[in-house]
């Protein structure tokens, strides 16, 4: 039988852990930050509350992936802890609007960038951002190793843009944003629910980090390397990210930002003029794209593991015979994000939702933790988590506090998310009935 090509080194693993977080979101979001809470206090709070989220996030789940070190990562987790249903629910909503939404919106936005280079047309840009996922998917065909090479690659060309981005704005910025002293208003009636709106930004930004779980099943030492690859990741984001808010406040106060639609272009303008503009669009650029073919080589796994439990099409289920990949899951994903970009052509409405149900599995996550203590004392864990129980404790309790807040503040997307997740109830059970007929009938 082919198996999986077990080549991801922990350098591989952490590059794949850190640029899923940095996508668009550190350049796109800050502005919908600043207008929740137009106070530079409250606006590195909340990225150091997406830190701590993001950090007890990947220490708890840093258990699980050393426990169950396979390829699908959080659809494993939940499959083992809660059932079959837990983990399908995962990946059937991960596929139709997390993922391949999220990989449609980041090919919309590099050939957006790839505009500010070479005029496009409305057309044009659908065609540049398909011709991408092509590219991206043929990458990552042909071998895990040459998907990893390119986010490799990818991931430390971002974050060079980034720094330059930061060293601009802490070196010649006039810290004009830098005023650290708390307005009464800015606590007033309403400041838990502008919070939340806040967090919808900082959470998009800074998840990805678990995706390292996904390739589990082709790291050369998954049980010690792809806990340490979340685990670092989620650190050095933290950092990158605080640095980048204080660049930006460096230059900018935060009514500029909120007015702002492109933060990063615009700061970089205010002090090396049009010159910054194209460099924060191919940094821009550089990280959608890298983000993309990540989302292209992490994701699939998932849709693969369910395939082999018999929960999904039973052709995602193979691996390329030369090349040893899940080429069928990577086309299966790659086919239904060109649909979204022909019939959609933007994320942006998914947005609220799309946090709003992985923060509801992320909570299922990390309670796996505890459970899977009582439940198998005696397993063996080759990680534990630092700080048990408080650092799950502390994960759970922000993605409670973020879902009940995000049901309040924005029912339609938080409903529309619920109603996304009771579909795939029925069709999990059909999914099952069909097979136990085909069985039969063989």
């Amino acid at each position: 039988m082919v198996q999986l090509k077990k080549s991801l080194t922990r350098f591989d693993l952490t590059m794949i852990a850190i640029g899923s977080v940095i996508g668009s979101g550190i350049f796109l979001t800050p502005s919908m930050i600043a207008a929740a809470l137009p106070a530079p206090i409250w606006i590195l709070t909340v990225w150091v509350l997406g830190g701590i989220m993001a950090l007890t996030g990947a220490l708890t789940f840093a258990e699980l992936s050393a426990m169950m070190p396979e390829a699908g990562g959080i659809y494993v987790f939940l499959s083992r802890t809660y059932g079959k249903l837990f983990g399908f629910l995962y990946g059937w909503v991960y596929f139709f609007v997390v993922n391949t939404g999220g990989v449609a919106a980041l090919s919309i936005a590099f050939s957006t960038y790839f505009g500010y280079f070479v005029p496009l047309s409305a057309a044009g840009i659908k065609l540049v951002a398909i011709g991408g996922i092509l590219l991206l998917t043929a990458i990552n065909i042909i071998g895990v190793k040459s998907g990893a090479i390119f986010s490799d690659l990818f991931t430390m060309l971002k974050v060079l843009g980034i720094l330059g981005l930061i060293v601009v704005g802490l070196i010649l910025g006039s810290r004009i944003g830098l005023d650290f002293s708390i307005d009464a208003e800015s606590v007033s009636t309403g400041f838990a629910g502008a919070l939340a709106v806040a967090m919808v930004g900082v959470i998009w930004s800074c998840g990805g980090w678990q995706h390292a779980s996904f390739t589990a099943g082709e790291a050369k030492n998954p049980r010690h390397d792809v806990p340490f690859a979340m685990i670092a990741g989620a650190l050095i984001i933290t950092g990158i990210y605080m640095l980048t808010n204080l660049g930006y406040l460096s230059l900018m106060t935060p009514s500029e930002m909120a007015a702002s639609e492109r933060v990063a272009a615009d700061a970089m303008e205010k002090v090396i003029g049009p010159v910054g503009g194209a460099l924060i669009a191919l940094v821009i650029f550089i990280s959608t794209f890298g983000t993309a073919g990540i989302y292209t080589l992490t994701a699939p796994r998932i849709y693969f593991a369910m395939a082999k439990d018999k929960i999904f099409f039973q052709r995602v289920s193979r691996i390329h015979p030369r090349f040893h990949t899940p080429a069928y899951a990577i086309f299966f994903q790659s086919g239904w994000a060109i649909v979204l970009i022909l019939f959609w052509g933007t994320f942006e409405n998914l947005i609220s939702y799309v946090v709003f149900t992985d923060a509801i599995f992320f909570m299922l996550t990390a309670a796996a933790v505890i459970i899977l203590r009582k439940r198998q004392p005696h397993s063996k864990r080759p990680y534990r988590v630092f700080g048990y129980p408080v650092t799950p404790v502390i994960f759970i309790a922000i993605e409670v506090w973020f879902v009940l807040t995000i049901f309040s503040e924005k029912p339609i997307q938080s409903l529309a998310g619920i109603g996304f997740l009771i579909l795939g109830i029925p069709v999990y059970y059909l999914w099952r009935y069909l097979n136990r007929r085909r069985d039969q009938l063989n």
